[in-house]
């Protein structure tokens, strides 16, 4: 079998690229380990910066995300005592973010390829990146106990942090930038209405908690622990309580409670592999970099590295070219880097860190107090959350 490109991965990322390259008449295969339901079964994240949501409308998936996502124009912020609204749309000159679930997003994507018969092939084993430092790329899968092998020109890594993309390239060919946060988030869902109409980011001397949602009537909670902890030590009852002291009394007084749907915890880390590019294989998405959380950064990201390598990939085949499949690297990796910094910094203000002392927590109000007083910064805030350009 032979395509144009190969993309590894039929995750949100995976997906988006394919149906970009089918628009502009490349053809491509996506190979996925597991299944389809498996797929749509990971509840992610789902604040949409508008990039984003503009490249979803142009695939020719947005009907539904404009139909039923929930326009954020801002969002809260506390750290102890002292809360804050962020206005996006003032301090940005009218950008705002959407609410819109990875999962719904996958499940567009996944009945435009439907529709289209397109080339996924879902359930297929010990995939393997093959031949990329040459001229003659292939990659290698079975399925159903058949070894089968597709030559293309290109193959695309979108298959996350533990696939086999970044793994099939040797050590020394890259570098890894990586810290480690010495906790993660506890995370529940909820068939209960949100507290609050916007997102809520709390500090409390207990731990970070947030309060998001996926509609109007689906609710997602988080809230900070020890790396240690296993879903059983918290039952939903002590759950809704801890969020109830973390997230403050007004909160806690609107709060509707209700038994979990889901219930997982996250580690949080960041993560940067460079260079992106090895031969005729790029990484994208997880595959390449991990952000915390804490800045709804890691969809968006992946999506602004899949802009930069559908549009590198339309230039080769539309006008021959490879400067944009040249500059892929440097672009993304120059992006991805101040998205780095942002969610290392919201990261570092909103948590509590069991290795700091109290130096470190007096730096975390003075950033607070400045963050308060300082249109300058909360404009600094508001342009990272809604997304920087492409």
């Amino acid at each position: 079998m032979r395509t144009q490109v190969v993309i590894i991965g039929a995750g949100p990322s995976g997906l988006l690229l394919s149906q970009l390259l089918h628009l502009a008449g490349i053809a491509s295969v996506v190979l996925e380990r597991r299944s389809a339901q498996h797929v749509l079964s990971r509840i992610r994240a789902g604040v949409l910066e508008q990039g984003l949501a503009d490249m979803l409308e142009r695939a020719g998936v947005g009907a539904r995300m404009h139909a039923e996502g929930l326009p954020h124009d801002g969002f809260a912020i506390s750290v102890g005592e002292t809360r804050l609204r962020i206005d996006l749309k003032a301090l940005t000159g009218g950008k705002s973010v959407l609410v819109y679930g990875q999962t719904e997003i996958t499940r567009d994507l996944m009945e435009a390829h439907a529709e289209r018969d397109a080339d996924v092939i879902y359930e297929a084993d010990h995939v393997t990146p093959l031949g990329f430092d040459g001229d003659t790329p292939k990659v290698s899968y079975m399925r159903e106990g058949v070894t089968h092998e597709i030559n293309c020109d290109f193959i695309c890594g979108c298959d996350g942090f533990h696939g086999v993309s970044r793994s099939s390239v040797p050590d020394q060919a890259f570098t890894v930038f990586e810290k480690v946060y010495p906790f993660g988030w506890l995370g529940i869902l909820a068939h209960v209405p949100p507290v609050d109409h916007e997102l809520i980011y709390a500090n409390h001397a207990r731990g970070f908690a947030l309060a998001s949602m996926r509609s109007h009537a689906l609710s997602r909670y988080y809230i900070q622990v020890p790396t240690s902890t296993h879903t059983d030590d918290w039952p939903d009852k002590a759950i809704w309580q801890e969020l109830k002291t973390r997230l403050g009394d007004e909160a806690a007084s609107a709060m509707e409670t209700g038994p979990s749907i889901e219930k997982g915890i996250a580690p949080l880390r960041s993560f940067v592999c460079e260079p992106l590019r090895f031969g005729r294989l790029f990484l994208a998405g997880d595959a390449g970099h991990i952000v915390p959380p804490t800045g709804a950064k890691g969809l968006n990201l992946a999506a602004s590295d899949i802009h930069y390598l559908s549009e590198a990939l339309i230039e080769y085949y539309g006008e021959k070219s490879q400067a944009g499949l040249d500059a892929y690297s440097q672009k993304a990796l120059a992006r991805i880097w101040k998205a780095e910094r942002f969610s290392w910094w919201m990261t570092m203000l909103l948590h509590q860190f069991p290795t700091l002392g109290p130096f470190d927590a007096r730096m975390q109000r003075a950033e607070m107090d400045y963050l308060v007083s300082s249109r300058a910064a909360q404009t600094a805030l508001a342009e990272n959350y809604v997304g920087l350009p492409y």
